[in-house]
């Protein structure tokens, strides 16, 4: 069985790429989403496993230092984030193709690693007026909170062009109709 290709999504937030990863999952195209660990507590509404792994801040740390990795960050003190080699060559192994969602950095580490397995796609947000308006839309960031979340997405958007391809979403059935095609095109490439 020929193992699976792998396809990153990357964006500021409120771009779409969460938006446009549920899109492609739902399109028949075998594709798997890489759950991610954590080392934060569980929400309520959270599920061990599906949303993320949740594992604590030593077990995270014991993992970093057996490279067990992909990528990961410390994103505040104790809380990591990372993307298991274990989990990716699973699906992998499964014969499908996985999908993440991870930011720029994560991304682009991710296709650092897999090389011409991986297709790094960054989903750009038409401007950043807009990328403000969603994410004020959201209603869930005080100005703080937001101020610190636009000036991230105006540092990830200067790394757009060390992507593979670049997803304008600025209307999002056409982003929807453009990333099926590149992503189908690619995971049927020889």
């Amino acid at each position: 069985m020929k193992k699976g290709k792998l396809v990153i999504f990357s964006a500021p937030s409120g771009a779409g790429k969460t938006t446009l990863v549920r899109h492609l999952l739902a399109s028949g195209l075998n594709l798997s989403f890489s759950v991610s660990a954590a080392s934060r507590a569980k929400r309520n509404n959270e599920v061990h496993g599906r949303d993320y792994y949740f594992i604590s801040a030593d077990e995270f740390r014991s993992k970093i230092e057996n490279d067990d990795f992909l990528e990961w960050e410390e994103v505040y003190s104790d809380h990591f984030y990372g993307t298991l080699k274990s989990e990716v060559e699973r699906i992998r192994n499964e014969g499908r193709h996985v999908i993440f969602d991870v930011d720029v950095i994560g991304g682009l580490n991710i296709k650092k690693y897999y090389g011409d397995e991986a297709l790094a796609v960054f989903v750009m947000p038409p401007d950043a007026k807009t990328l403000e308006t969603r994410l004020r839309g959201r209603s869930t960031e005080d100005e703080e909170s937001l101020k610190k979340r636009l000036d991230k997405a105006m540092y990830e958007l200067a790394f757009a062009s060390k992507f593979d391809l670049i997803i304008m979403n600025d209307d999002l059935e056409t982003a929807k109709s453009e990333v099926y095609q590149k992503i189908n095109d690619f995971l049927n490439q020889a």
